[in-house]
């Protein structure tokens, strides 16, 4: 969950913290899907809140450390030897899911209307998809719009915690999720167009 500009530099921050990992024996494929478990976890706290607001500061606080085992994963992978073709797929698999259990959490927890909810579930994964489509076209995505994965889920972390004073904060931030992630799709779109017409 570390967005493509600042990635180089958060790997290098961490890449001396992450190798007693690999020493240890844990592999990324685990540290993958240990961040998809505290991501389960997080969206069961939003549709189990019920009235009770520390239930969505700790549903921020998984929120982020979701993501950051999802930042750390490729670096351990990397570092040890291990960066795989699997290991790839199955990051962007968990990612996916992530995004969509967590904003369904949220959305079943009534912290934000239904229409909203979906909109900003359709458009996390629009995000994603452009990207995996256009590269497949061999047009580089990273780095284009500014809603990226780690965008939105810091944005939906900081809301969690506002949330915790003023719950309705969570309403008008996934809906402010949906819109921003729908017009980072049309970014993509906009870039892929110019990108391959040169062509």
């Amino acid at each position: 969950m570390v967005s493509s500009n600042l990635k180089k530099q958060f790997e290098k921050a961490v890449a001396a913290a992450v190798k007693p990992l690999g020493r240890l024996g844990v592999t990324p494929n685990q540290v993958t899907v240990l961040g998809l478990a505290v991501a389960l976890f997080s969206a069961w706290l939003y549709a189990d809140w019920d009235g009770n607001r520390l239930y969505l500061v700790y549903g921020a606080m998984t929120i982020l450390i979701s993501g950051f085992l999802d930042a750390i994963d490729g670096v351990l992978a990397r570092g040890t030897g291990r960066a795989s073709r699997f290991g790839g797929f199955l990051d962007s698999v968990a990612d996916r899911y992530s995004d969509a259990m967590i904003l369904s959490g949220i959305t079943v927890g009534g912290l934000c209307s239904l229409p909203a909810g979906l909109l900003a579930l359709t458009g996390s994964l629009m995000v994603s998809y452009t990207r995996s489509r256009a590269e497949a076209e061999g047009v580089e995505m990273a780095g284009v719009g500014f809603f990226e994965r780690a965008e939105r889920m810091i944005f939906l972390a900081a809301c969690s915690f506002a949330a915790y004073r003023w719950p309705r904060a969570l309403d008008y931030g996934v809906m402010a999720l949906a819109a921003l992630a729908h017009v980072t799709v049309a970014q993509r779109a906009l870039h892929f167009k110019k990108r391959v017409e040169k062509n």
